[in-house]
C-alpha cells in the first residue's frame, strides 16, 4: 500500500512523515554562482583566445551565459547540464564556428579545467548544523546532483559532511539525469525508503520536475540558485529561500 502524501500547505512542519530529503548540489547547498559562473566565462576567453573572436557569441549562446558572457542563465546548459554532456556541446559549439572536429577537440582538450571542488564551494548555510538537525529527527539525507562524483565527493569531504550524507548520485553514474526521475528513485531504493516518503529539494526546474515525475512525498524549490519563483512553482509543493529555511524555527 503506498503511503500517504504529505501535505506542504498544511500545519508548520512540512518535513512530517518525510524519512528521506534528497538535495541537488549546486544553488542548493552551495553558491553557485561561486563555483560555475566565474569558470564558465573563464573557459569561454580560453576558447576565443584559441579559437578566435568569431566564436565567442557561439559559445555563450550555446552555453547559456548572459549577453557579457559572465553569469549563467537560468534554465541554460550550464544551469542543469552534466560536464560531459557540456564537453560535447563545446566541441559541436566549435565546429559550428568552422573548426575541423579534430582542431575543435583539441583546442576544448586545452581549456577545459574543471572549477576547484573545495576551493570554490561555499555554503549556503550551516549545513553541518541542518544535516545533523534532520538526522536527529530520524530524517536520512542524500544528494543527486548533475556534477560528476570525484568533485561531489571532494566538496562533500571538503565541508565535512561526508558522514551526513548517506547515498549519492552523480551524472556519471550512468543513470539517466534530471529531469528525468530515475536519480531520485535510485536513491530511495538503495536507502529502502517509499519516494512519498521522501522529499526533493533543488534550486532549478529540473530539480523539481525530477521530483515531481518520481513521485516525491514533498516536492522543495529553494530560490537560492539558478531557478526563479516562475521556473520552480509549477513542479514544487513549496518555495522557500534557501535550505536554511527548511527546517521549522
Amino acid at each position: 500500500m503506498t503511503a500517504s502524501r504529505p501535505d506542504a500547505t498544511v500545519g508548520r512542519d512540512p518535513l512530517a512523515g518525510i524519512e528521506l530529503v534528497v538535495f541537488d548540489k549546486d544553488g542548493t547547498l552551495i553558491d553557485f554562482d561561486r563555483m560555475w559562473s566565474g569558470w564558465s566565462a573563464d573557459l569561454v576567453r580560453k576558447l576565443v583566445a584559441l579559437a578566435g573572436d568569431d566564436v565567442r557569441s557561439r559559445l555563450v549562446d550555446a552555453l547559456g551565459l548572459d549577453p557579457g558572457g559572465e553569469r549563467v542563465i537560468p534554465g541554460s546548459p550550464l544551469a542543469a547540464w552534466p560536464m560531459a554532456r557540456l564537453r560535447e556541446l563545446t566541441v559541436a559549439t566549435l565546429v559550428d564556428g568552422g573548426l575541423a572536429l579534430a582542431e575543435a577537440e583539441a583546442t576544448v582538450a586545452r581549456s577545459w579545467h574543471p572549477p576547484d571542488p573545495v576551493a570554490l564551494a561555499h555554503p549556503l548555510t550551516d549545513l553541518g548544523a541542518l544535516f545533523g538537525a534532520l538526522r536527529g529527527r530520524g530524517i536520512r539525507v542524500a544528494v543527486a546532483t548533475s556534477d560528476d562524483r570525484a568533485p561531489t565527493e571532494a566538496t562533500l569531504a571538503g565541508l565535512g559532511l561526508g558522514e551526513l550524507v548517506e547515498a549519492l548520485v552523480c551524472a556519471d553514474d550512468g543513470l539517466r539525469v534530471k529531469p528525468e526521475p530515475d536519480t531520485f528513485l535510485h536513491l530511495c531504493a538503495l536507502l529502502g525508503v517509499d519516494p512519498s516518503r521522501a522529499a526533493m529539494v533543488g534550486d532549478s526546474a529540473a530539480d523539481v520536475a525530477m521530483g515531481r515525475a518520481a513521485g516525491a512525498g514533498l516536492v522543495v524549490g529553494v530560490l537560492s540558485g539558478v531557478g526563479s519563483r516562475v521556473e520552480l512553482e509549477p513542479f514544487a509543493d513549496t518555495i522557500i529561500g534557501s535550505v536554511g529555511d527548511l527546517l521549522p524555527n
